[in-house]
């Protein structure tokens, strides 16, 4: 007897509130035992891992950019492109994927 497994397995977990979510900078909200930054980015919502690219340090909004304190890797946070700093050329932040249900985010997997 032959049988098939096709179902999609699909995982979804709330972030946040998008009423949470500010207009300018971003909010920092836990993610399985780490965290994300969660912010608008033009007419989008982005979730980016708060984690350095350069030594895995936390990264602060600042002036339109995640910068990590310790040794000032910078990113865009629309591309997620390191700017500048000692994170390696080419590198680019961790974009979770998401999805917006009535008035929460979700990350999702799966889809």
């Amino acid at each position: 007897m032959k049988s098939s497994f096709n179902e999609e397995i699909i995982m979804k977990h709330e972030l946040c509130k998008i009423a949470d979510i500010p207009r300018a900078g971003t909010i920092v909200v836990p993610f399985f035992g780490r965290e994300v930054h969660v912010y608008r980015s033009e007419d989008t919502i982005k979730a980016a891992a708060n984690v350095c690219l350069h030594f895995g340090g936390p990264l602060e909004c600042k002036e339109g950019r995640l910068v990590c304190p310790w040794h000032n890797a910078a990113f865009d946070m629309t591309t997620g492109e390191r700017t500048e700093g000692p994170a390696p050329k080419g590198s680019r932040l961790m974009f979770l994927s998401t999805r917006i249900e009535g008035d929460d985010l979700f990350y999702v997997w799966g889809e």
